[in-house]
C-alpha cells in the first residue's frame, strides 16, 4: 500500500450551501474535483487520527465512485475505520444515527436530496460531524476557504472496495466495514413508536401507500411497512433505488406525487398516502381527502407527539425554520414550551437539540424531525403519523380539523422560482431590503397593515453565534406574513423561494381554498418584490 501525495490546483466554486456542495454531475467528474473537496474537509478538521468515518448516500448517479474515492482519501489521511452502507447506500438520517450509534467521528454524505439524478443530474456531498449534525458554518466556511488554496491531496493506492459484501475489508491500512444500511435506523424506530399498534391497524385493514419515488428510502419502507408491520406487499411503490431515481424528481411534493394525491382524493383510495425524497430526509403526508402542509404537519406532531412510547413524557420544545408557518408556535404556546425560530438549514437546530431545549423540529420544505438524530427524517415523520392514527382511531382529515378547531388555521403556501438568473434575483432582493425600513405602518388593500419589516438575523442561545440576512420578513398586524429569500440547494441559477401565510382563529372560517385565502397576500409579494416584472416569470415553477 503507498499513499500517494498528487498536485492539484483549487476550484474557485467549492462553497458548501446549507446542505453541503450540489453541483451538476459534470462539475464532480472534472479531475481532481472530488478529491480536492473532501481533501479540504479533511483539512479543516483536527484529531480523526485513528478513528471512525461513515460514508454513505443515496445511490444517485455517480455515488459509487465518489464512495470509492473518499474511502482511499480516508484511508490516506489517517482514519482507522470507515463505516459505509452495503452498495453505498445510506439514508440521511441513517447516516446520522450510525455517526451517533457508533460513537464515529463523523461522516460524508453523499447525496444532492431532492434535486435529480442521473448523468445530466446533480450530485453533492456533505460533512457531517461527531453528532450525527451538518457542520456548522465555522467548519463549512474553513473548507471553504481550504478549498480555494488547496495544492495537493493524499490518496491510497489501494484496490476498490467490494461495496456489495458486508463484512471487513481493508483500504490501505484502514479498516472498512460494509454495513447493513437499514437494521440500526430500523432498531431505533421500534424504541419510539408502538409497533404492535400500527401493525394491528394495518391487521384491521387500514390502508396506505408510500412512495419512495426509486430513491434511497425503497429498502428501509419495504423493510419496516411491509415486513416489520405487516402491511400488504404493494404497500410501497417505486422501492428499487435508482442512479437516476427512475428518470423522476426525487422531491415529494403535490407536482412530482400528483398520482397519489388524485388517488388519496378519489372514492376508492387509501385511508393515508405517504412519500420521501432521495435521501430520506423529507416526507409527504396526505390523508384521505386531505393534504397536510409541512408547516401543519409540524404543528401536530408536536400536538400529539406524547402518544408515541418514546415521546410519552411530552416535549422540551419546539424549533422552526424561519419561513416555515407560524402553526408549531400556538402548540408550543398551549404546551407552555420553548419555541425557536432559525434560518433555514437543519445544521441549525443541532445546538438546540443537542442542549435538550427541543426534541421536535421542522422546515416547510418538507422536513421534520426530533432529537432521535441530527437531521430531518421522512420515514420518521410517516412513522408517528401512523403511531397518532393508530391510537387516535381517526382519519387523517378528523385530525386535521379538530386541531385547528383548537389552534386555529395558518393558511399557507410557498412559490418556487427556479432557476432565475442569479444576477437577477440577487438584485431583486438587495432591492427589497433597501425598502425595508419605509414600510412598517403602511396600510394596503384588505386592511393590510405591516406591523414589522427586516432582513432576518438569528442569535444561537446556545453559542452566542450570529447569523445575518437570513430572508426577508414582512409581517402584517394580524398575523399573516410575506417571507422571501434565495435557497441555497439549487445548482443552477438561483432559486427564488416566497412563503405566505394568513392566520385565521379557531372559530374562523377554514375550508378555503389555500391559494384563494391567500390571494390578497399574492398580489401584494409581486407589488412589493416585482417578482413577475422582473424575472419575467408570469408564474411560480412548482407551488406547495
Amino acid at each position: 500500500m503507498t499513499i500517494q501525495t498528487i498536485k492539484t490546483a483549487p476550484f474557485s466554486d467549492q462553497k458548501p450551501g446549507t446542505s453541503g456542495l450540489r453541483k451538476r454531475v459534470g462539475v464532480y467528474q472534472q479531475p481532481n474535483y472530488v478529491e480536492n473537496y473532501i481533501q479540504a474537509i479533511f483539512d479543516s478538521l483536527e484529531g480523526f487520527e485513528g478513528k471512525t468515518l461513515v460514508i454513505g448516500g443515496d445511490g444517485r448517479f455517480y455515488n459509487d465512485v465518489a464512495i470509492q474515492t473518499a474511502i482511499k482519501i480516508a484511508s490516506a489521511n489517517g482514519f482507522g475505520k470507515v463505516l459505509v452502507g452495503q452498495n453505498g447506500l445510506l439514508s440521511t438520517p441513517a447516516a446520522s444515527h450510525i455517526i451517533r450509534h457508533y460513537k464515529a467521528f463523523g461522516g460524508l454524505v453523499l447525496s444532492a436530496s431532492h434535486n435529480p439524478g442521473g448523468p445530466d443530474g446533480d450530485f453533492g456531498i456533505k460533512y457531517n460531524v461527531s453528532n450525527g449534525g451538518p457542520a456548522p458554518e465555522k467548519i463549512t466556511d474553513a473548507v471553504f476557504a481550504r478549498s480555494k488554496v488547496i495544492d495537493s491531496y493524499k490518496i491510497v493506492d489501494a484496490a476498490d472496495v467490494a461495496l456489495d459484501r458486508i463484512g471487513l475489508q481493508r483500504s490501505g491500512n484502514m479498516v472498512v466495514e460494509v454495513v447493513d444500511p437499514v437494521a440500526d435506523y430500523a432498531a431505533l424506530m421500534q424504541t419510539l413508536f408502538d409497533f404492535p399498534a400500527i401493525e394491528a391497524m394495518f391487521a384491521s385493514g387500514f390502508r396506505m401507500t408510500f412512495d419512495a419515488m426509486h430513491a434511497v428510502t425503497g429498502p428501509y419502507a419495504h423493510a419496516i411497512f411491509e415486513g416489520m408491520l405487516g402491511a400488504p406487499k404493494g404497500t410501497v411503490l417505486n422501492g428499487t433505488p435508482s442512479p437516476d431515481f427512475g428518470q423522476g424528481h426525487p422531491d415529494p411534493n403535490l407536482v412530482y406525487c400528483k398520482e397519489m394525491y388524485d388517488l388519496l382524493m378519489s372514492a376508492n383510495g387509501p385511508d393515508f398516502g405517504a412519500a420521501s425524497d432521495g435521501d430520506g430526509d423529507r416526507n409527504l403526508i396526505i390523508g384521505k381527502n386531505r393534504f397536510v402542509t409541512p408547516s401543519d404537519s409540524l404543528a401536530l406532531l408536536a400536538a400529539n407527539a406524547h402518544l408515541a412510547p418514546g415521546y410519552k413524557q411530552g416535549i422540551a420544545g419546539i424549533a422552526r425554520s424561519m419561513p416555515t408557518s407560524a402553526a408549531a408556535d400556538r402548540v408550543a404556546e398551549k404546551l407552555g414550551i420553548e419555541m425557536h425560530e432559525t434560518p433555514t438549514g437543519w445544521k441549525f437546530f443541532g445546538n438546540l437539540l443537542d442542549a435538550g431545549r427541543v426534541t421536535i423540529c421542522g422546515e416547510e420544505s418538507a422536513g421534520t424531525g426530533s432529537n432521535h438524530v441530527r437531521e430531518k427524517d421522512g420515514l420518521w415523520a410517516v412513522l408517528l403519523w401512523l403511531n397518532i392514527l393508530a391510537v387516535r382511531k381517526q382519519s387523517v382529515d378528523e385530525i386535521v380539523r379538530e386541531h385547528w378547531a383548537t389552534y386555529g388555521r395558518n393558511y399557507y403556501t410557498r412559490h418556487d422560482y427556479e432557476e432565475v438568473d442569479a444576477e437577477v434575483a440577487g438584485k431583486l432582493v438587495d432591492d427589497l431590503r433597501a425598502k425595508l425600513p419605509s414600510l412598517p405602518g403602511k396600510v394596503f388593500e384588505d386592511d393590510l397593515q405591516i406591523a414589522y419589516a427586516d432582513d432576518f438575523t438569528y442569535h444561537d442561545p446556545v453559542d452566542g453565534s450570529t447569523s445575518a440576512k437570513q430572508g426577508i420578513r414582512i409581517g402584517f398586524t394580524d398575523g399573516s406574513r410575506i417571507v422571501l429569500r434565495l435557497s441555497g440547494t439549487g445548482t443552477v441559477g438561483a432559486t427564488l423561494r416566497l412563503y405566505l401565510e394568513r392566520y385565521e382563529a379557531p372559530d374562523g372560517r377554514h375550508d378555503l381554498e389555500t391559494q384563494a385565502a391567500l390571494e390578497p397576500l399574492i398580489a401584494l409579494a409581486d407589488e412589493l418584490a416585482g417578482i413577475t416584472q422582473r424575472t419575467g416569470r408570469q408564474a411560480p415553477s412548482v407551488i406547495t
